[in-house]
């Protein structure tokens, strides 16, 4: 038993770009995290979730696992069904809780760019308020967005599909590019 709780076990709970859509968890920047620590990944992104639904599945899809990790991530379903932001960051607020009460280390995933300017405000609005909350609950976060934005803040638009949404092949090796391991030693 004390083994199982030495080995670092991560739960990466989303929506389809932790999912790795549309090639799958064999494309996904999970998969390459899973390659890149000694670890236990467990991909718990469903293509189209919202963050409501991903606090409704957050026992099943989290705890479950008894995780040391989850790194959350989500929000941009939320925006494109026109969730409000208080709802957005109140489902964000009581996974980061139920995870900390549990003795899970959070790790927020900001989400990454959208090829909408209507949209990409709001999600900009949700990495900000993101932001506080980590620092605010001293958690660490992934800036999955910095990937898609070059120097003069212009949306990298070669590393996404032609949806404007989702990262193609190469915008999922730049999202686990974004990922600091150190943060998985504690």
């Amino acid at each position: 038993m004390s083994d199982s709780k030495s080995k670092l076990r991560i739960v990466c709970l989303g929506d389809s770009i932790t999912y790795g859509f549309p090639w799958g968890p064999e494309a996904s920047w999970v998969k390459m995290l899973g390659q890149a620590l000694d670890a236990e990944i467990i991909n718990k992104g469903i293509n189209g979730n919202t963050t409501w639904d991903m606090m409704n599945r957050f026992d099943r899809a989290v705890l479950k696992y008894n995780p040391t990790h989850v790194i959350i991530m989500g929000g941009i379903n939320d925006v494109i069904c026109g969730e409000s932001f208080d709802r957005i960051t109140y489902n964000l607020r009581i996974m980061v809780n139920k995870a900390l009460d549990a003795g899970i280390k959070v790790v927020l995933g900001l989400p990454t760019a959208i090829d909408n300017e209507y949209w990409e405000k709001m999600v900009h609005r949700i990495r900000t308020w993101m932001r506080e909350l980590a620092a605010e609950k001293g958690i660490p976060i992934i800036d999955f967005a910095a990937a898609f934005f070059d120097a003069n803040g212009n949306i990298k638009k070669e590393l996404l599909l032609a949806d404007g949404g989702h990262p193609d092949i190469e915008g999922y090796q730049e999202m686990f590019k974004q990922i600091d391991l150190s943060i998985f030693q504690t």
